[in-house]
C-alpha cells in the first residue's frame, strides 16, 4: 500500500483513500491526508512534494516556512505544503501519470486559482505538474491556473525553472555586499553546492556568471568534488551534461568517468560534499532538508566559509544553525564572521515567480524573461532588505557585527501573517 499525505499548514484538514493502477502490478491504494493553507493572505501558493520518506510531521514544518516564505516575498500570498510518500524513482511515465491522475482526483476538491495554487518540489517537476494539470482539467472541465510550474505552452511562466536558483544567488549576492561593504562580490569565491536538480543547477550557472568557482554538486547517491586547483571549477558546460543526465533520471554516478569530469572531479559515492571541499566561501545547500549537520557545519567554518544560504528548505539542522550564529555572534564582520540565510528568505525566489504566474495567468499574459527576471531581482532585493531592517529593529546588533537575518527573517514574515489574522479577528 502507497500512502499519501496531502497538503499540510498545521491548520485544519481532511483525508481520504484513493486507488491507482500500477503497470503491470495489483492496484495499489493512496491515503490522502490534507491540511488546509493561510487564508489570512490571498492567493496561495504552496508545494507539493513526493518521496519515499515523506510524513505529516515533515509536512507540517515544510506547511508553516512556506506560509512566512511567502509572506517574505511582499507578494499577496499565504502558504501550506502536501505531498505523498509515493517515490517517482523507478516508476514508469505511466505509473506516474495514473498516480497523478488518482491523487487530482481527490485534490481537485481542495485547489483553485483563488483558493490553493500548489507548485511543484522535491520529486514534482515539470513531467508531475503536466500529469496532475491534465488531470485537474478532465475532473473539473476547466482550464485555469490551478498549478504554477507550467509549461511556456500552457500557461507557464518563462525563468520560472530557474527562478529559486538565481534568487538564491541574488539574495547571497545583497549578503556578500553588505557583509564587506561593497567590496566583494561573488568573483574568484569558492561556492559549494549540494544538490543537482533545477536549485542546483540554476544556481550553480548564475554563481558561474557572476565570476563564482563552483567546487561541488551532488545527488542522493554521492557527490561530485572538483579537485583541479582553486580557480577550478564545474563549467557551465558540465552542468549542461549534468542536466541532460538528470532529464533522464539517472544518478551523478553515470557521468563519473566521462571526460569532462575524470580528469578535474571526484565522485564520491555515498557521501554530502561539505566536509570533501577543501576551503570554501560560500556553502548553498541545495538538496533537501536536515542536509548539513553541526558536525559538519563544524567542518565548513574551519574550513573559511563565510556565508550559508538555504537553497533547500530547511537545510541545516538545529544544531548547525546554532553553530553558525554562535560565530556570527562571537566575531566581528571584519573578522570573518560566518552569516547564515534561513531558506524561507534565500530561497523565496522560486515562489515569487510561482506568484508572478499567477498573476500572468489572471491577466492572460505571459511577461518577457528580462521582465520577470527584473521583478525577481527587485523581490530578492526586498526579501534581504525586509530581514536586515527587522533583525535592526527588534534585535540588538553591535555596529561591528552582522545581524541575525534568521531572527530577522522570521520576525517579518510572522508580523506579517500575525496581522492579517489580527485584521480578520482571528485573534484579538
Amino acid at each position: 500500500m502507497t500512502r499519501a499525505n496531502c497538503r499540510s499548514t498545521g491548520a485544519t484538514g481532511c483525508s481520504s483513500t484513493q486507488p491507482w493502477v500500477r503497470t503491470r502490478v495489483v492496484c495499489d491504494s493512496i491515503q490522502q491526508v490534507r491540511r488546509h493553507p493561510t487564508l489570512f493572505l490571498p492567493g496561495k501558493n504552496n508545494k507539493l512534494t513526493l518521496a519515499g520518506a515523506v510524513n505529516l510531521s515533515i509536512l507540517k514544518f515544510l506547511g508553516f516556512e512556506q506560509i512566512f516564505k511567502n509572506a517574505l516575498t511582499g507578494l499577496n500570498m499565504g502558504g501550506g505544503k502536501g505531498g505523498a510518500d509515493f517515490d517517482p524513482k523507478g516508476k514508469s511515465d505511466n505509473e506516474i501519470r495514473k498516480f497523478c491522475s488518482a491523487f487530482m482526483m481527490e485534490l481537485s476538491k481542495h485547489i483553485g486559482a483563488d483558493v490553493d495554487v500548489p507548485a511543484g518540489d522535491i520529486g514534482v517537476g515539470s513531467r508531475e505538474i503536466g500529469f496532475l494539470f491534465g488531470a485537474y482539467k478532465r475532473q473539473r472541465h476547466i482550464w485555469e491556473g490551478v498549478l504554477t510550474g507550467k509549461g511556456n505552452s500552457w500557461g507557464g511562466s518563462l525563468i520560472r525553472p530557474e527562478a529559486t536558483g538565481y534568487g538564491l544567488v541574488y539574495y547571497v549576492q545583497h549578503m556578500i555586499k553588505h557583509a564587506t561593504n561593497g567590496l566583494e562580490s561573488f568573483a574568484g569565491k569558492r561556492v559549494a553546492i549540494s544538490g543537482s536538480g533545477n536549485v542546483a543547477q540554476y544556481a550553480a550557472l548564475k554563481v558561474i556568471e557572476f565570476g563564482g568557482i563552483v567546487v561541488s554538486l551532488s545527488d542522493s547517491k554521492g557527490s561530485f568534488i572538483v579537485r583541479g586547483g582553486k580557480d577550478s571549477s564545474i563549467t557551465p558546460e558540465e552542468i549542461r551534461l549534468i542536466m541532460a543526465l538528470k532529464d533522464e533520471r539517472k544518478p551523478l554516478s553515470g557521468i563519473a568517468s566521462h571526460k569532462a569530469f575524470a580528469s578535474r572531479c571526484e565522485y564520491i559515492e555515498g557521501a554530502r560534499p561539505w566536509v570533501h571541499v577543501g576551503k570554501v566561501d560560500v556553502v548553498l545547500p541545495c538538496a533537501t532538508q536536515n542536509e548539513v549537520s553541526g558536525e559538519e557545519a563544524k567542518v565548513l567554518v574551519a574550513n573559511g566559509a563565510r556565508f550559508v544560504a538555504e537553497g533547500s528548505n530547511m537545510g541545516c539542522t538545529l544544531d548547525a544553525i546554532e553553530l553558525f550564529e554562535a560565530h556570527r555572534n562571537e566575531h566581528k564582520r571584519d573578522q570573518g564572521a560566518v552569516w547564515y540565510a534561513p531558506g524561507k528568505a534565500a530561497n523565496a525566489g522560486g515562489v515569487a515567480v510561482s506568484g508572478l504566474e499567477m498573476a500572468q495567468n489572471s491577466q492572460r499574459l505571459t511577461w518577457s524573461a528580462e521582465e520577470v527576471d527584473g521583478k525577481l531581482q527587485a523581490i530578492m532585493k526586498e526579501c534581504f532588505e525586509t530581514g536586515l531592517r527587522t533583525a535592526n529593529e527588534y534585535t540588538e546588533v553591535e555596529d561591528d557585527k552582522l545581524p541575525s537575518l534568521v531572527a530577522g527573517s522570521n520576525i517579518a514574515g510572522f508580523i506579517k501573517v500575525s496581522e492579517a489574522m489580527r485584521d480578520h479577528g482571528d485573534w484579538f
